[in-house]
């Protein structure tokens, strides 16, 4: 599948309603926002403990479903079915070692010593999205797998650290771009983090290479995600026949993190902190 295939696709699975434009939340949907960032920040806390050898990804589905609706929210990844796609099916994507993102847990997939695992999750509640994820070690993963997942998560905040009234989203990439190419990895192209509030997927999206000075210039009561996929030799993907998961076309690692940030007169301010 040609590149320019592969950015239609993922273009789509993050297709914003039409004439939606920015939205620029108040105070009072900034709060809203906090409260289900940090209900998504501590639903991974809650996990975290279980990623373990022996797990199946299906059992931590099934925790993380329960633990959702036993905090009052919902699940915005089950069900969920961009235009042309099938409904996904469970409730929170696992991305095992060259799974990019969107792996769908399942009873056979079983967790090994060595693994790493991205768990993505979104609960909705009181009508808006909390996004976040993180990208855990099982057991005694290599040397190379943990420094990837280490420069990852530093990717993400070296591109948050750019965030502030005035910036521009070119600023944010580039940032995340030249950390993760002077380490020795690659960024994956296609997948992009995005807005969010009352909608799952809205305007802007935030590309995780890119030109500083470049891009939409940045406002107050913008809210979107940090969601870096670095990958540990080519960025080239490709998708599954589930039309969901995305592997490393090469079958090595990749890893990634995510927040939901929000520029305010100050600068940024993370909300899916526990």
């Amino acid at each position: 599948m040609s590149n320019q295939n592969l950015l239609s696709i993922a273009e789509n699975l993050l297709q914003p309603l039409p004439n939606r434009g920015i939205v620029l939340l108040s105070a009072r949907e900034l709060n809203k926002m906090r409260r289900v960032g940090q209900l998504a920040a501590n639903l991974l806390k809650h996990l975290e403990p279980m990623v373990q050898p022996g797990v199946s990804t299906q059992t931590l589905n099934d925790e993380a479903e329960r633990w959702t609706q036993a905090n009052g929210a919902i699940s915005a990844q089950l069900g969920y079915a961009p235009p042309g796609y099938p409904p996904f099916t469970r409730s929170i994507c696992t991305s095992v070692n060259e799974v990019v993102c969107h792996g769908i847990p399942n009873s056979k997939q079983i967790l090994k010593d060595g693994d790493i695992i991205n768990i993505d999750v979104t609960p909705i509640l009181d009508g808006y999205y909390g996004d976040t994820s993180k990208t855990f070690l099982v057991g005694k993963p290599s040397v190379s797998a943990r420094k990837l997942v280490k420069i990852t998560q530093e990717c993400m905040m070296q591109g948050i650290a750019e965030i502030k009234p005035g910036a521009r989203i070119g600023d944010i990439g580039a940032a995340i771009q030249e950390y993760a190419e002077v380490n020795g990895f690659s960024v994956v192209r296609e997948m992009v983090g995005h807005g969010v509030g009352r909608q799952f997927h809205i305007e802007p999206q935030i590309p995780h290479y890119g030109k500083r000075g470049s891009g939409l210039k940045l406002r107050p009561g913008m809210v979107f995600t940090v969601e870096p996929m670095l990958n540990e030799a080519t960025c080239d993907i490709k998708f599954l026949p589930d039309r969901w998961t995305v592997i490393t076309k090469d079958k090595k690692l990749s890893a990634q993190f995510e927040h939901t940030v929000a520029v305010i007169e100050e600068g940024v301010e993370i909300l899916t902190i526990s």
